[in-house]
């Protein structure tokens, strides 16, 4: 489903959400997925991108903050580097496209999200909640529900650290996709048993993929910093 289209020709149809185009007077891109359902008028034929975003647009962009909470914890030896896979939630960006120039016109997603606060309740940070574990390997998934996340984790200690959650400042996150993966890779690096900086890098999982249209550039929005401190636990 991910790719480019002409809005003349959109016409998609997968696991009830339904996606067309319909022409009177202007092009109109309609989109249906459950009780969910969006109509937006183009004044002319356009190219439409249609790839994974960043999952904290829904309801409403509230953070831009993701919070991944394992269902059991890693311990990492001292001054040592482990490379583990996860997942983390997927959401999906409609762009209209004219040259260079790009603007969202839908997100939607499979998957309802939550958010958490992570942190204490006046300096913390409300961020987007994902509950999921550690792979050793790159899990098979459903790619329009869930990304593989590859995670370095850097222990820069001297000491046995335990990891049971991860945050990340999404505005540096960096989505690939192809027919059968959507993927990101990030870093961890542990400076204490209580705090840690993640980032992330910019590289496929795999040659070929495609890399997803941001979000955050699209809408050309600055941006400060691509690293975040976790400084509430790890």
């Amino acid at each position: 489903m991910y790719g480019k289209y002409k809005l003349r020709d959109l016409n998609i149809s997968v696991r009830g959400l339904r996606i067309w185009s319909e022409f009177e007077d202007f092009y109109r891109y309609r989109r249906v997925l459950e009780n969910s359902e969006i109509e937006k008028i183009i004044s002319k034929d356009s190219e439409i991108i249609i790839n994974p975003i960043e999952p904290v647009n829904l309801p409403k962009g509230i953070t831009n903050y993701l919070f991944i909470d394992f269902e059991k914890p890693i311990v990492i030896e001292p001054d040592s580097t482990t490379e583990v896979f996860t997942t983390f939630p997927i959401e999906i960006g409609v762009f209209v496209c004219k040259d260079e120039t790009l603007e969202d016109i839908d997100i939607f997603s499979f998957v309802k999200p939550k958010y958490a606060l992570y942190g204490d309740p006046k300096g913390g940070k409300i961020a987007r909640y994902w509950k999921t574990r550690f792979f050793g390997k790159i899990p098979q998934l459903d790619p329009l529900e869930m990304g593989v996340m590859k995670l370095r984790i850097y222990n820069l200690t001297n000491s046995w650290c335990e990891v049971s959650k991860a945050v990340f400042d999404v505005y540096g996150m960096k989505i690939y996709y192809n027919e059968k993966l959507v993927s990101s890779i990030a870093e961890m690096k542990i400076h204490s048993k209580k705090v840690a900086e993640t980032n992330f890098i910019d590289e496929p999982l795999f040659k070929g993929m495609e890399k997803a249209v941001e979000l955050y550039v699209a809408r050309k929005i600055p941006i400060m910093s691509l690293k975040m401190t976790m400084e509430w636990g790890i």
